[in-house]
Parts: structure tokens; C-alpha cells; sequence
């Protein structure tokens, strides 16, 4: 065996050289932070996550939601573990790249709940990076509470005095039928009185004048309170709500002594009407 010349250990010495700064490289190359993007959230199904079979609390622990939401990258494990407690998975504090939990949400208070997986990656110095669900629906429960819904106005009481229609704009003259111009007159009431209907009962009180018997007025009177009645019902009110009564000539509002025919009717106007008035249901 020939002895090594000196001209060779140059050339092995170089080729050590070189063979240490790949091996060191290799190694530098996978050292270092997780490369997971800032405060990312990655897909159930791109992320391993541990059996929950194998959680040392199986059960699962029903979590502070609001705690939870002060989650953020660049916490310590510290300060995660006085956030969320200890991890569920027997994790131990150093020397760990991930802590797993098991947390529990209901969907409505007191009712049934649902499980998720929680895991946060950790960079070599114990500095959380980021945090992934599964199912990654459950991230949603991270979402700011909906505010709540304004309560629904109160219904609007009918007026402490009658809301007062003049027949000769709802009906022609010895008629019961409503004219165009009336159902108009109807439909602008319709509101108040739909939302009134609500709590209270509607009554619907028809008048006449004095010309004419006792009887054909209080008939005429009802039909006119009836048809008013049968409006508001197609309007969307519920006709249970609605009682319609005809009264004829009783309760004038003027009195008139007009001789000529014409100007007595013209006088009598005020008389002719239909009335509309709450009466507040028994409790």
C-alpha cells in the first residue's frame, strides 16, 4: 500500500469542507418557523389533526367564546394557556410545535351543542402562528354576535275619538254601496286600523240623516256599517276584530230646520256618516 503524497490532503481536506457546508445547509433548511402564513386558517382537510379519541378529555369543554376570540398570532403559550387552559391532548408546554383542544358550542342557549377541534401551530421560540378548525364551519362561531332585533313598534291604538267618515264621500245619496272615492277613503284608514286590530276590537258605527222612517234609516245605517266592514276585512282586517252596527238617525251632530228638501239634506250632512272606534279587548 502506497503511502498518501502530500499533494493529496489538500484535496481531501477541501472535499471535507465541502461536504459539511451541504450537510449544514440541508440542515438550516429545515430548521427555523413553520412556514405557515400569518394568522392563517387552513382547510380541515390540509391539516392533521389528532384522534378525538385520544383527547385526555374526551368530553370535549364548553369554552368561552369571547376568550376565544382574543386569539391572536405572536401569543406565547402562556398567555394562550391562561386564554384556553391546558391542551386536551396531553401536550406538554416546551419543546412543542402544536396544542390541540377539544371545545363544545351550543346552538341555541340550553340546547343541544356541537364539538370542534381547535389546533394552533408554535414556532421554535413557543410563539403561536396560527390556528386551523375542523370542520371549518366551526369558525363561524368566531363571527361578532348578530345584534339584536329591534322590538316590533307597538301597535298603534285607535284615537281616543271616533274617526269619523262622512257618508256622502263614501256612498251616493239612499245608497249602501261604496263608491270609488269611498273604498279610497277606506284604504287610507287601512294601516292604522289593520295595526289596531291587533290588540283592540273595531267598531263600525253607521248613521243617517232624519229624512225618512225610523226603520229604513237603521236599516240603511247597518248596510252602510257592514259594507264598511266587508272593506277593511278585504284590506287584511281579521273580520273577528270588526263589529258593524247601524244606529239610523240617533246621535245627530247638527241640527237643521230647513224647509226646502235640498237644503235640508245638504244641511244634514254631518248626520250621515260611519264612525270607526277602539274598544280594548278584556284580559
Amino acid at each position: 500500500m502506497q503511502p498518501t503524497s502530500i499533494t493529496q490532503v489538500p484535496l481531501v481536506r477541501s472535499l471535507g469542507l465541502s461536504l459539511a457546508a451541504l450537510l449544514l445547509g440541508a440542515c438550516a433548511s429545515h430548521g427555523g418557523q413553520r412556514a405557515t402564513p400569518p394568522d392563517s386558517v387552513a382547510d380541515a382537510e390540509a391539516t392533521n389533526f389528532p384522534d378525538p379519541r385520544k383527547a385526555t378529555l374526551k368530553e370535549g369543554l364548553f369554552v368561552d367564546v369571547d376568550n376565544l376570540r382574543l386569539f391572536a398570532r405572536g401569543m406565547s403559550k402562556r398567555q394562550l394557556y391562561a386564554l384556553l387552559g391546558t391542551p386536551h391532548f396531553g401536550e406538554g408546554m416546551w419543546g412543542v410545535h402544536e396544542w390541540n383542544y377539544l371545545f363544545n358550542f351550543r346552538s341555541t342557549s340550553g340546547g343541544d351543542y356541537f364539538t370542534c377541534q381547535f389546533k394552533v401551530d408554535f414556532d421554535g421560540k413557543g410563539i403561536a402562528q396560527a390556528a386551523h378548525w375542523k370542520p371549518q364551519a366551526c369558525a363561524a362561531v368566531l363571527d361578532p354576535p348578530r345584534p339584536p332585533a329591534p322590538p316590533a313598534p307597538a301597535p298603534a291604538p285607535m284615537p281616543s275619538e271616533p274617526l269619523r267618515l262622512a257618508a256622502d264621500a263614501m256612498f251616493a245619496f239612499d245608497s249602501a254601496v261604496l263608491t270609488p272615492e269611498g273604498r279610497r277613503n277606506v284604504d287610507t284608514l287601512l294601516q292604522q286600523v289593520r295595526d289596531a286590530s291587533r290588540v283592540q276590537t273595531i267598531q263600525v258605527i253607521g248613521y243617517t240623516d232624519r229624512i225618512g222612517s225610523d226603520r229604513y234609516n237603521l236599516v240603511l245605517s247597518q248596510r252602510r256599517a257592514e259594507a264598511v266592514r266587508d272593506a277593511l276585512v278585504a284590506g287584511g282586517v281579521p273580520a273577528g276584530a270588526i263589529i258593524a252596527e247601524g244606529r239610523g238617525k240617533a246621535d245627530p251632530l247638527v241640527q237643521c230646520a230647513q224647509a226646502q228638501r235640498k237644503a235640508l239634506i245638504v244641511c244634514l250632512a254631518p248626520n250621515r256618516r260611519v264612525e270607526l272606534s277602539g274598544k280594548a279587548l278584556p284580559r
